[in-house]
């Protein structure tokens, strides 16, 4: 791996933009199994409606044997097969609200190369700038790895007791839930939708529950057990999570806010947050 040129990516800068829609609102609300609702002009979205605005589009032509966009555009060329939203950090500073004109500026801020116990992976740190016509609404920054194909897919279990949660919900982690998340956020990675890609392909047991998805999850559950939206949310994957068996979003208060996960039919941690 040519490290040195893919760290020349680093300062690369893209931006885009989209309408929030009061159509997208609605099957972002449906799709998290909340009620529609007549979203109205000026409404106030969810808190990571922006994860379905402007996402990369490119004809067919142009897509890996993945489903993702072919590499070596905004995102650099990194020679690793698997590709994973490992976690990240958001700081809302106002609602996205319906109707909105989003620009999202994005900037890859850096790239690294480590050897973990599962093999050499590639971290690339990318940074996101929301803005409308208020101002800044959201910053985000994005942890993606990259890792081979003899890295493990699966995730054991720790041998530790689970945590124990104060509060706890169930979702359910059907096919359906994970295509139309995939819809709505115009994701073409076949992990989540295509299950003998799945198997055969990448190893997992099953179609794998997004990463993104259980961070709209365990945000939208900070913010109900808050009474307000999370000024910070921070989350990284742990582990995979994969269909059938209903996954939990659990919660305990600490002295900041909040320390969230998901978890499986074990009750291991699948995806770490903080919220506050």
């Amino acid at each position: 791996m040519d490290i040195d040129h893919l760290r020349s990516w680093i300062g690369r800068t893209e931006t885009v933009r989209d309408l929030l829609t009061a159509r997208a609102l609605r099957e972002f609300r449906v799709t998290l199994n909340l009620p529609a609702g007549a979203p109205a002009p000026g409404e106030p979205a969810l808190l990571t409606s922006h994860w379905c605005l402007a996402p990369p589009a490119v004809p067919m032509d142009g897509l890996g044997p993945d489903g993702h966009p072919a590499r070596g555009g905004f995102l650099p060329p990194v020679p690793l097969p698997r590709r994973m939203w490992a976690g990240g950090r958001l700081e809302w500073h106002d609602a996205l609200r319906v109707d909105d004109e989003v620009t999202r500026a994005s900037r890859i801020a850096d790239v690294v190369v480590k050897e973990g116990r599962t093999g050499v992976l590639c971290f690339v740190t990318v940074e996101h700038e929301i803005t409308t016509a208020r101002g800044v609404a959201v910053r985000e920054r994005q942890d993606i790895v990259y890792r081979g194909t003899d890295a493990p897919p699966g995730g054991a279990g720790t041998g530790q007791p689970a945590p124990v949660a104060q509060w706890q919900e169930s979702v359910e982690t059907s096919p359906v839930l994970l295509f139309r998340y995939s819809a709505i956020t115009f994701n073409g990675h076949r992990i989540h939708y295509d299950r003998t890609y799945c198997i055969e392909e990448e190893g997992y047991p099953g179609l794998v529950v997004h990463g993104p998805l259980q961070a709209t999850l365990l945000a939208e559950f900070a913010g109900r057990l808050l009474g307000r939206a999370p000024q910070t949310f921070a989350f990284r994957s742990v582990r995979p999570i994969f269909d059938g068996p209903p996954m939990t979003l659990n919660a305990v208060a600490t002295g900041e806010g909040l320390e969230l996960w998901t978890a499986g039919t074990d009750g291991q941690p699948c995806m770490k947050a903080e919220a506050a």
